[in-house]
């Protein structure tokens, strides 16, 4: 019989949580567990989705044991695996995030640019903490983080916990990976290799190749090219709301700019900003569509459930963002040596790049952790913009170990998404204001 594990989801009060738990449940035969427990500081938040995923974890499997607690003890003792997906400073902050750069005339979003900036001086703390609870209570537990921004997370537990035993993944590259299998035909995105480069993010595939080794990118270019990421008779009600649609239109513009590889959606940000502010309203952003959309589903469904007693029925559905969880967390402990998309040290494996920068590439992961892949050299313009974007992410843990305002001021000048130094200070002086609390004191 396979040993049961036992897994802390750190952020327990987050939307997606109970989208994991129904992930975790349906993958029992592959990662068997013992216990599921919920941690956050925030018990009111938690409790809205508390006892819903209880009752999901009891309907499913009664001997597996549930908690839900704000006790760090209690959360970290006797675990084997911890999924973070922290938000510091929750929605009302993301929005913050989003507007005040608006204000100015520059790109509002929750992990590019000024925003993502923002967000990451809040999370670092965040993020450390849950690891030395972690390395307190339960030495040797793996963290699977993908708390955003990933990227400045990543490189401030690569400088403050280097040996931490911490993996930091996003699922954004897996959601993309859906969408390509769906163009290309197959049935899986797991019937795909795919070599891939970049940061978190901001990168690009540059293969993708059956299991006979049959290669498909160049069918994939020229889709992207008539139709971007949407499919050729695309049904608008696969996306949670229109503007996941515009993203995936928004790849016909972005593939021009170099046709031999196939980008992030998230570069619209980078390499396309106007357009990007001229289809935002800085009135309503996206932190008000989730508040709006996903937030109130979730939580009405939960108290639905609580109040029913049962998730008979339940509109809850297994988040296709989750799968990676499992995927890693099976691979650690079974030494499956899948091949995964990690957000690592280059360590040379991107040959004319830093050898410190936090890059996202392909890794063969099992019981000791994971080795990345080879990527090679890679080409003048995706370096250029990478090596501008890797000094942001630099610089703003700089700022945030040093205390630096002029620190955090370069980063934000430095960021592609902001036209000058003048916009830069004004935007950093409103997020200092907004940001007292969370942030450390800037001198």
């Amino acid at each position: 019989m396979k040993e049961r594990f036992s897994i802390v989801i750190a952020g327990g009060g987050s939307t997606y949580t109970p989208e994991i738990i129904l992930m975790l449940l349906d993958n029992l035969d592959k990662l068997p567990l013992r216990a599921i427990k919920l941690y956050d500081n925030d018990e009111e938040r938690q409790n809205k989705v508390a006892k819903a995923c209880e009752i999901l974890v009891k309907e499913k499997d009664s001997s597996i044991d549930f908690i839900a607690t704000t006790d760090p003890e209690t959360a970290y003792t006797d675990v084997d695996f911890c999924l973070a997906h922290i938000r510091v400073g929750q929605l009302p902050m993301r929005e913050l995030d989003e507007k005040i750069p608006l204000k100015y005339g520059v790109v509002g979003q929750e992990t590019c640019g000024p925003g993502g900036i923002a967000y990451g001086m809040r999370s670092i703390a965040g993020v450390l903490e849950n690891i030395e609870y972690m390395e307190k209570y339960s030495p040797n537990c793996w963290m699977l983080n993908y708390s955003n921004p990933a990227a400045i997370v990543a490189e401030a537990c690569r400088r403050i916990k280097p040996n931490a035993r911490v993996i930091n993944i996003c699922d954004m590259p897996i959601g993309m990976e859906h969408n390509t299998a769906e163009i290309l035909g197959f049935k899986s995105r797991k019937e795909m290799d795919i070599r891939y480069f970049g940061l978190n993010h901001f990168g690009w595939w540059t293969s993708i190749k059956d299991k006979e080794g049959n290669e498909h990118i160049h069918r994939l270019i020229g889709h992207q090219l008539k139709y971007g990421n949407c499919a050729v008779n695309d049904d608008p009600s696969k996306y949670s709301d229109n503007s996941w649609q515009e993203t995936a239109r928004k790849v016909k513009d972005l593939v021009q700019i170099d046709p031999t590889m196939t980008p992030s959606s998230y570069l619209q940000y980078y390499l396309y900003p106007d357009d990007m502010v001229a289809h935002s309203d800085p009135n309503y952003t996206r932190a008000n569509q989730v508040i709006d959309g996903r937030e109130k589903r979730v939580f009405t469904e939960c108290k639905r459930i609580e109040e029913k007693g049962t998730a008979k029925d339940t509109s809850l559905e297994i988040g296709i963002h989750a799968e990676f969880i499992v995927d890693l967390a099976t691979a650690l402990a079974y030494n499956t040596h899948e091949r995964m998309l990690l957000i690592v040290e280059n360590n040379g494996a991107i040959e004319n790049f830093p050898a410190d920068a936090m890059v996202e590439i392909p890794c063969i992961v099992g019981k000791d952790g994971y080795e990345a892949l080879s990527i090679g050299k890679i080409p003048t313009f995706q370096k250029g913009l990478m090596e501008q974007q890797v000094a942001v992410e630099k610089l703003v843990v700089d700022a945030w170990q040093e205390g630096s305002y002029n620190k955090l001021w370069q980063a934000l000048t430095l960021s592609k998404i902001v036209p000058s130094a003048n916009v830069a200070k004004k935007i950093l002086d409103d997020f200092i204001e907004v940001n007292k609390g969370y942030w450390p004191e800037l001198k």
